[in-house]
C-alpha cells in the first residue's frame, strides 16, 4: 500500500467503522477508488468543522479552491486530493456532485434552519444523496435509472444520523428536524431555545418528531433497495452492509422511543458482522442473476441534478 493509500485508510478506519467494515467486501478495482472518495468527504467536512465558526467560511472558500485544482489536473501534493484527483479522473466523477456536497457544507456554516421537509431532504441530497450519486460511478451500474435510488440511500442514510444525533446537534446550536414536523408534534418554537440545556418539556415533541423522520427514511431506503441489484454483487455486498448497518440505528432509535436523551444509538461490531453476513448471503443468492441474465456493469452516462432528476420519490416508483 502506497503511503498516500495508507492516509485513506487510515481515514476511514478512524470516522466510520460501518463503512470501513462494508469496503472490505468490495472488488479490488472499486475498494481503493471507494475509499478515496469517502477521504475526501471526511476531510472536506473537517475542515469547515474542526476550524472556528468566523473562519468556517474562509475554509469553505479554500476547499472549492482546492476542487478547482482537483479538476483542472494540477499538481497536488495532498494525499487525499492527490488519490480523489486520480479517482474522479479514472472513474469520471462529475464536478457537479462534489460541488453539490461543498453546496451541504455551507447549508451548516450559514446555520441553515429547515421550515419544510422539502427543505431538509435538499439537505440530506447535499451532504449525502450527492455522495451516492459519486459512489455509482466508483462502483459502476447498470442502468442508470437507478441512479436516482442511490441518491435516495444517501438521503435515508442521512435522516438516520440526523435522528441518531439530535442532543448532540442541539448542544452545538443546530436543529435539523423541520419547523413544520415540529408544529405536527406541538414542538413549535423548540429551536428558539437551541444552544443551551436541552428542555425536559422538549422531549415529547422532539421524540415524536423523530418517529415520523424515521418513517420518512423507510421511504427512501425502500428506494434505494431497488436500485442494488444493478450493481455488481460485490459491490452489492457492501452496499446492502452498509444499508443493513444505517438502518439498524434507525431501528435502536425506534428502541428507546426515539427518547434524544437516551444516548446515542450504536450497532455494536457483533450485529454488524450478523448483517454482513446476512447482506453477503443474499447478494449471492442473486449473482446467477449478474453473471447470467444481467446487463454489463459499466460508468453513468447521466449527470442528475437536484431535484428535478432525484424528487419527488413517487416518480421513481
Amino acid at each position: 500500500m502506497t503511503p498516500r493509500a495508507n492516509v485513506a485508510e487510515q481515514s476511514i478506519a478512524k470516522h466510520s467503522k460501518s463503512f470501513a467494515l462494508a469496503s472490505r467486501v468490495l472488488p479490488p478495482s472499486s475498494r481503493g477508488h471507494a475509499v478515496a472518495l469517502y477521504a475526501w468527504c471526511r476531510r472536506a467536512d473537517d475542515a469547515v468543522d474542526l476550524v472556528p465558526p468566523e473562519r468556517q467560511s474562509e475554509a469553505l472558500e479554500a476547499l472549492r479552491a482546492e476542487l478547482n485544482d482537483v479538476y483542472s489536473g494540477a499538481v497536488l501534493e495532498d494525499p487525499v486530493l492527490a488519490l480523489f484527483q486520480v479517482t474522479a479522473r479514472e472513474r469520471g466523477v462529475p464536478r457537479q456532485y462534489a460541488d453539490d456536497l461543498l453546496t451541504g457544507m455551507a447549508m451548516d456554516v450559514r446555520g441553515q434552519r429547515y421550515e419544510t421537509m422539502d427543505q431538509l431532504l435538499a439537505y440530506c441530497y447535499h451532504v449525502a444523496g450527492c455522495v451516492g450519486l459519486m459512489m455509482c460511478h466508483v462502483m459502476g451500474i447498470r442502468d442508470d435509472r437507478s441512479l436516482a435510488r442511490a441518491a435516495h440511500l444517501g438521503i435515508a442514510m442521512q435522516i438516520t444520523n440526523i435522528c441518531r444525533d439530535v442532543l448532540e446537534d442541539w448542544e452545538r446550536d443546530r436543529l435539523y428536524i423541520p419547523d413544520d414536523v415540529l408544529r405536527t408534534c406541538d414542538g413549535g418554537g423548540l429551536s428558539e431555545q437551541l444552544g443551551g440545556p436541552f428542555p425536559p418539556d422538549a422531549v415529547q415533541p422532539i421524540s415524536a418528531a423523530i418517529g415520523l423522520l424515521l418513517d420518512e427514511a423507510d421511504r427512501y431506503y425502500a428506494s434505494g433497495d431497488a436500485g442494488v441489484p444493478d450493481l455488481s454483487w460485490r459491490c452489492s455486498m457492501a452496499i446492502r452492509t452498509a444499508r443493513s448497518v444505517y438502518s439498524s440505528i434507525g431501528q435502536r432509535v425506534r428502541r428507546v422511543g426515539c427518547d434524544p436523551t437516551a444516548g446515542r444509538q450504536y450497532v455494536p461490531l457483533g450485529k454488524k458482522l450478523v448483517l454482513m453476513t446476512s447482506s453477503i448471503l443474499t447478494s449471492l443468492v442473486v449473482a446467477p442473476w449478474h453473471l447470467l441474465g444481467g446487463r454489463p456493469v459499466s460508468g453513468p452516462e447521466r449527470v442528475l441534478s437536484f431535484p428535478n432528476d432525484i424528487l419527488p420519490l413517487e416518480q421513481h416508483t
